[in-house]
């Protein structure tokens, strides 16, 4: 009963956490390394194009990332109401 109420609460908490995680840096640094092609995320990509000068490259990614987490957050919102 009391799940029904709680879901809006709850879609946006995994929502928002998608849009986090999709940025996530520190650990996977820490953790993982960086692989490419095998381990690099997309933050580890933003941040090595740009440490390497490839600012366009990692602008893509930038907006990638961006785009990504928006549609998650827009999708989510239409599909509450």
């Amino acid at each position: 009963m009391a799940l029904p109420l709680a879901m809006p609460g709850i879609l946006a908490g995994a929502v928002l956490t998608f849009a986090r995680a999709l940025g996530e840096f520190g650990a996977t640094l820490m953790v993982a390394g960086n692989i490419p092609g095998q381990t690099q995320t997309m933050p580890m990509a933003i941040y090595f194009a740009v440490e390497a000068g490839d600012m366009k490259e990692g602008g893509f990614w930038a907006v990638v990332v961006l785009g990504t987490s928006l549609v998650g957050i827009v999708a989510a919102h239409a599909w509450r109401r």
